[in-house]
């Protein structure tokens, strides 16, 4: 169990530590890390708005993967698998929640307006 815990406390970590770039605005626009998609990347200020964005949703979400790993190896019995498949709810959950989120930003978004429906 300890192992899982580091895994998934760990991971939730790295994902907190990746937003705080984002957030702060100094990732430049790149092929590999932030909210890449057609039209971020060819607009800067897209770009640094969304991963601003999605910067604050990933560091909540690194928070509760790490806060859900610690509280669910304190649940007297758990049991490996059951630590396992909750925590890995928690990550899909939590995933699918931030794309939604972060592509309901993106088709918001003001300079966008005139594209809807043509991503």
């Amino acid at each position: 169990m300890t192992l899982l815990l580091v895994m998934f406390a760990g991971t939730g970590l790295l994902l907190a530590a990746l937003a705080i770039p984002m957030m702060q605005r100094r990732v430049k626009p790149n092929g590999w890390y932030g909210f890449r998609t057609k039209s971020t990347l060819s607009n800067p200020d897209l770009w640094y708005d969304a991963n601003a964005y999605a910067g604050r949703l990933l560091l909540i979400f690194g928070v509760l993967v790490v806060v859900s790993s610690i509280l669910l190896a304190l649940v007297p019995d758990i049991t490996i698998d059951g630590y396992s498949i909750v925590m890995l709810v928690v990550t899909m959950v939590g995933s699918l929640i931030m794309l939604v989120l972060c592509w309901n930003f993106l088709r918001a978004y003001p300079h966008n307006k005139n594209k809807q429906g043509h991503s």
